[in-house]
């Protein structure tokens, strides 16, 4: 990225968090420039299967501790996107960043370093199911032949974050499906990933058990200065992660809270794709002012 391109992101908005409360501050220069660079950056990207276009021309960011939401019908190349971070795919045209850094024609053993800074929550959990709750969650780690200390410390860690902690020693197939995926956000989280990649993430859960997946994606947002993408097709998770905001009350307990007077959410965009393009990319109060009949009907379930 070139000087005055950083430079100009240097106005972005800094947020800090104190418990209880927050502070906006719209003047004070960005002191850390490697926030400035994107944790994302996709620049131009086209991507076919045979002769159906399914990335035409993309261009987006994910800043750091943003999450970015991205709906779409099926087949729009919702997790299309999450494979290509991943650089299980290769675009045909364009290039795919990485806290600034182009993975587009790295090797396979490249890749493998930029995908440490990358976890990753599948649609089902997908779990090893003869591994138990704490093989699963280090699994990682274990393959990296990490400190065996250093492991149990990450796994005690990650599972006390998503609530699981006395599930530690169960296999997969004694967890409900809510349970599994809590699994599958405590796996990926191991190692401490700076960004984080949900691929429909409560699909076919109840309401309350998504609502709680919200939750964790809202804490890894303002709590952990996350920055993630999260393909979803359901409006509850919208909902949730569009207008709820993370924050430690003064006896040191998570608490959430609605977007209003106290916090205006702008670490949360949603991006809508249809046909290989990107129709609208921003907050939710501009999508729902934005006019576009489509996407309307789209979000209230018309479409």
């Amino acid at each position: 990225m070139d000087k005055e391109k950083l430079q100009e992101r240097e106005s972005l908005i800094h947020r800090s968090q104190i418990p209880g409360d927050f502070v906006m501050d719209f003047e004070t220069p960005v002191d850390d420039l490697n926030r400035i660079l994107p944790a994302v950056e996709f620049r131009d990207v086209f991507l076919s299967f045979d002769e159906q276009v399914v990335l035409d021309g993309v261009s987006f960011e994910v800043r750091r501790g943003e999450t970015k939401i991205i709906l779409g019908p099926s087949g729009c190349g919702k997790s299309t996107i999450i494979r290509l971070i991943l650089g299980l795919l290769k675009p045909d045209s364009g290039e795919i960043l990485i806290d600034g850094e182009n993975i587009t024609d790295l090797s396979e053993p490249e890749l493998m370093i930029v995908r440490q800074k990358i976890g990753m929550v599948f649609q089902e959990g997908a779990l090893f199911d003869s591994l138990s709750v704490y093989e699963n969650v280090a699994y990682r780690l274990t393959e990296q032949r990490a400190d065996e200390d250093f492991i149990d410390d990450q796994v005690r860690r990650m599972l006390r974050f998503v609530d699981l902690e006395d599930a530690i020693g169960k296999m997969p197939n004694e967890l409900s499906g809510g349970m599994r995926r809590r699994v599958g956000i405590a796996r990926a989280l191991v190692g401490g990933p700076s960004i984080v990649m949900f691929d429909e993430p409560t699909a076919g859960l109840d309401p309350p058990t998504a609502r709680t997946i919200c939750e964790l994606a809202i804490k890894l947002r303002d709590l952990e200065d996350v920055s993630s993408v999260f393909v979803t097709h359901e409006m509850n998770n919208l909902k949730y992660l569009t207008s709820e905001y993370a924050m430690v009350n003064e006896t040191g307990d998570v608490v959430f809270e609605d977007e209003g007077d106290r916090l205006c959410l702008t670490n949360t965009e949603v991006m809508m794709l249809r046909n290989g393009n990107i129709t609208f990319t921003g907050r939710d109060e501009e999508m729902r002012q934005s006019g576009d009949e489509y996407l309307l009907n789209f979000i209230s379930g018309r479409k």
